[in-house]
């Protein structure tokens, strides 16, 4: 998508995994120009195993002296809802113990004392039951060395190759507890978290990392991975850790609704032999229940209690992919689903046993990303690994020394929607009803599926010293121990906002990196805006999200650019227009003078000369006070060269004025002596009855039809600016204003423009007045005769006041029009979702210019008061 239409996807940074070197993101931080290089090094995604309590007093029975409970949970997040394996809790008001074996390899703290069976009696120890240890570690009853049953638990864990990660006997536990009215069960859940490198300083500089910590403090260019001494190594030898910071802000949102059934347990007197006994599962799944209730807990409560733990395992890391998408059938985009995850991504590398606690989503949600299993050497605690692992290094444990909230990073604000952040999840939401309906109205969040629709941000950070540790310490090497870093975000110096200079610097810095590496992929990312995209998901959903348009703003800003020196030019059209529509007049209303100097032997080339010659005087004058007007305001407003600069007014006036006249001037030329001297006779029409003021206002306008354009014109243009410059900072607002640059965009438009525009529609508006005047002084006999035939003072007003909204209204809407069609071409891939916006826009400057030549209608009006029927009755 990137490639076709230059469309990134929000959580881009998410599926990338490695690809450029530390050698070149040492070249790249060394380059002029660059004030900060931040380079970001996914590593994977840690799997931080937690519980969420649910508490289920309410739902035991007070005269069981023991009783068991089964809890069904179901965990809702985004569009799924995922049936998880059934738990247990085992209530007893009988006292619980702890104990061990007489070689102390084993200890248990659930021990009860419970009626001996003859068939249980050999799993007892120290003259008790362990009533949780077989149901919770050993459901199979056979040791890792597929030996007969065990005479008494086991350290050595139950032989698992060949069972699916995904099997719910797997996450079925037993939660044992001693006492009268209360009881609780701890569900095990999994919650993935990206772990990335990053190098402090830069990180600080760059997002301001340092002031979101909240607990702890922040990582420094100091922290590095240490060993730790074998007195204090939890696997009695050398231990490896890195330090990292971890997000206190939990990334999945959803609920575990769970049913509570209370089960038949027959003879409570019974229940400690039979829990601790290798029988115990088929014992429990084999008995009745009845639900008593349902209860519902926050997913999030697991994560924020893994945050109290400061050591994360290595042992196995997950990398994912992006997304593929393909164009839909709607116009939208699709997003393609992959096969379902093979169970091998969840197995340990080393002794083939699949993992416990595998968020249930990634089984039976729907897969869009492509997940790869990165297993750890099997060396942990070892100086060194021999075997399959040669030459390889013992994974690390990750040691917290701080935690932060991405809340607080400066970036997220209202002006930073957009610009491609690692910290911020992916902002979904429902396209359409049904699928707001299905995520009540929330975003739809990361529901710990790896290789769902919605992918994991920055979670985990640590140092950049600390990726060879954890790349080398897996299996199989890949690209990331040659190419850790997956990107380098760059700050260029000098660059203080979206100017030209700013610019040029970064496209500078851009050109220097290419050289550099000529590999890499470099992306100028400075006016990168929210491009709001559709996606079809599988099971008729559809979501709507942000995504990132490279260059967005800049583009715009460039037709901002264009588009102030587009006004800017626009009014000295319209000047040009007024002048040469006053030029027309003044031709026409001096038929007879140029007639007479015909006949006194003027050539047409001494007529040509008498016009210009006049507007060229004009624009002198004009010019003069507008080199002093320029001077005075540039010294008031601070520009440099305020004195040259204002003398290129003069010229550019000169030249507008001759402009102006050149079409009046040749047409005086065309002029002959006798033509010009006799009165302008237009040729009879078929005659139509007037049966209306309004009708006749119309005729009036139609009479002189290159006029009447002409005044329109002036309008027109003055509108269809209003109109470009209306709408597009209505739009800035609206999508454009949320990126870094968009309040420099808005502001630049809203100066010198707004008054260019404001200056265009004054003077189109004076245009069309003087078209009415003109209009009325040559009627003025016909107004005379329809005063003198009982035509009122109102009646003349409503005429001249219907003319006055014809001509606005025809300058507007053809105006209105044209800016219209010019947004839309200006704002191709901007604009989506704002045709309302465009359009009301541009009713708008209709609008605001009628209004315009209706308030300035009342100069023509009130020259009716001066037409003397008698007069110019006699006159004609």
């Amino acid at each position: 998508m990137e490639r076709q239409s230059g469309l990134v996807t929000p959580d881009f940074l998410s599926g990338t995994f490695g690809g450029i070197t530390l050698g070149q993101y040492r070249r790249i931080g060394a380059l002029a120009g660059v004030e900060v290089a931040a380079p970001v090094a996914n590593v994977g995604c840690l799997l931080v195993a937690s519980t969420v309590t649910v508490d289920v007093s309410r739902f035991l029975d007070g005269g069981a002296s023991r009783q068991i409970l089964r809890i069904g949970p179901t965990l809702t997040s985004g569009l799924g809802a995922c049936r998880t394996s059934d738990e247990y809790v085992y209530l007893t008001r009988s006292p619980l113990t702890s104990g061990s074996e007489s070689d102390h390899l084993f200890e248990s703290d659930t021990l009860e004392k419970g009626a001996v069976d003859k068939n249980t009696q050999r799993y007892r120890i120290e003259g008790k039951y362990d009533v949780c240890f077989y149901f919770n570690r050993d459901k199979t009853g056979q040791s890792e060395f597929n030996l007969q049953l065990p005479l008494k638990p086991n350290i050595v864990a139950e032989d698992l190759r060949g069972r699916s990660p995904f099997d719910p006997d797997l996450s079925s536990r037993m939660n044992c507890r001693s006492g009268r009215d209360r009881a609780t069960v701890d569900v095990p859940v999994g919650y993935p978290v990206l772990l990335s490198a990053i190098d402090p300083v830069a990180e600080d500089k760059l997002v301001g990392l340092g002031s979101a910590v909240t607990w702890g403090r922040m990582l420094t260019e100091r922290d590095r991975p240490w060993r730790v001494p074998s007195a204090r190594s939890v696997h009695g030898q050398r231990d490896s850790c890195i330090p990292a910071l971890l997000s206190s802000a939990p990334l999945t949102a959803g609920t575990l609704d769970a049913t509570v059934g209370r089960l038949d347990v027959g003879d409570p007197g019974g229940l400690p032999s039979q829990l601790g006994s290798p029988a115990a599962d088929s014992f429990v799944r084999g008995l009745r229940g009845t639900t008593v209730g349902r209860t519902r807990v926050d997913l999030g409560k697991g994560y924020r209690r893994a945050l109290g733990e400061d050591s994360f395992d290595t042992g196995s890391y997950w990398t994912v992919g992006p997304v593929t998408y393909r164009q839909s059938s709607g116009g939208g985009l699709a997003a393609q689903p992959r096969p379902p995850q093979k169970p091998g991504l969840w197995v340990t590398n080393d002794n083939e046993q699949p993992f416990a606690g595998v968020p249930e989503e990634n089984h039976q949600g729907t897969q869009y990303r492509k997940v790869t299993s990165h297993a750890a050497t099997g060396c942990i605690g070892l100086g060194t690994c021999d075997g399959v692992g040669s030459g390889r290094l013992p994974n690390p444990f990750v040691r917290l020394v701080g935690r932060y909230d991405t809340g607080r990073l400066p970036g997220f604000s209202s002006l930073s929607d957009a610009p491609l952040e690692a910290y911020r999840s992916r902002q979904v939401s429902g396209a359409d009803d049904a699928t707001r309906a299905k995520l009540h109205g929330e975003l739809l969040r990361f529901d710990r599926d790896l290789g769902g629709y919605v992918s994991l941000p920055l979670t985990m950070v640590t140092t950049m010293d600390s990726v060879t540790a954890l790349t080398r310490s897996r299996r199989v090497a890949g690209l990331q121990g040659r190419a850790p870093v997956s990107a380098v975000r760059i700050r260029v110096a000098g660059v203080s906002g979206v100017d030209a200079a700013s610019r040029a610097r970064v496209n500078a810095v851009a050109g220097a990196i290419r050289a550099a590496c000529p590999r890499l992929q470099v992306d100028v990312t400075v006016g990168s805006s929210p491009a709001p995209q559709a996606v079809a998901l599988s099971g008729s959903a559809r979501v709507a999200e942000r995504w990132v348009a490279k260059g967005v703003a800049v583009r715009i800003l460039r037709a901002v650019d264009a588009k102030s020196a587009v006004l800017f030019v626009l009014v000295l059209v319209v000047c040009v227009l007024f002048l040469g529509q006053a030029a027309l007049a003044s031709v026409r209303s001096r038929r007879t003078e140029i007639g007479t100097v015909r006949c006194l032997g003027w050539s047409g080339g001494e007529v040509l000369r008498l016009v210009l010659g006049e507007l060229a005087v004009i624009g002198l004058a004009a010019g003069a006070a507008g080199v002093v007007l320029a001077y005075v305001l540039g010294r008031m407003l601070g520009q440099p060269g305020a004195g040259a600069k204002s003398l290129l007014v003069l010229p550019v006036a000169l030249l507008l004025a001759t402009a102006a006249g050149l079409v009046p001037a040749w047409l005086a030329t065309r002029l002959g002596p006798m033509e010009a001297v006799r009165p302008p006779v237009t040729a009879a029409r078929r005659a139509r009855p007037v049966r209306s003021v309004a009708g006749l206002a119309v005729l009036s306008l139609l009479r002189v039809r290159g006029r009447t354009l002409l005044g329109a014109a002036g309008l027109a243009l003055g509108v269809a600016a209003f109109t470009v410059l209306l709408a597009l900072t209505l739009a800035f607002g609206g999508e454009v204003a949320g990126s870094l640059l968009g309040s420099a965009v808005v502001a630049q438009a809203r100066g010198a423009d707004y008054l260019s525009v404001a200056l265009s529609l004054l003077l189109g508006a004076a245009g069309a007045i003087d078209v009415l005047v003109i209009s009325q002084r040559e009627r003025a006999a016909g107004l005379a005769v329809l005063r003198a035939t009982g035509w009122s003072d109102r009646e003349l007003a409503m005429l001249t006041l219907y003319e006055g909204i014809g001509l606005a209204l025809l300058g507007g809407l053809s105006g209105a029009v044209a800016g219209l069609a010019g947004v839309l071409a200006l704002g191709r891939g901007v604009l989506h979702g704002h045709l309302l916006t465009v359009a009301g826009a541009a009713l708008l400057a209709t609008l605001a210019a009628t209004v315009l030549v209706v308030a300035a209608v009342t100069v023509p009006i009130r020259g009716l008061s001066r037409i003397a029927p008698a007069h110019l009755l006699a006159a004609g």
